[in-house]
């Protein structure tokens, strides 16, 4: 494996932007600074991230989300 991270990575299985074999060793995320453990989705070249607004969900029972925008970070975390 590269140690080489996509510019776009999602944890939904259903979105064309998932990677099972890259999220089963760990990224790390840190958005303005902070790391952030709850992402959906990031964007590095756009500079957001995707996390869960709270626990509402919609009709499918998928999370609702909100894009924040801001300088992102990844990194491939060490087991």
């Amino acid at each position: 494996m590269t140690d080489t991270l996509p510019d776009r990575l999602s944890v939904n299985p259903k979105s064309p932007y998932y990677d099972e074999a890259l999220l089963e060793n760990g990224i790390g995320v840190r958005f303005k600074g902070e790391e952030k453990t709850n992402v959906e989705e990031y964007c590095i070249s756009e500079g957001w991230i995707r996390v869960p607004a709270g626990k509402a969900v919609d009709r499918k029972g998928n999370p609702m989300t909100i894009l924040l925008k801001g300088p992102v970070e990844v990194w491939i975390k060490e087991l």
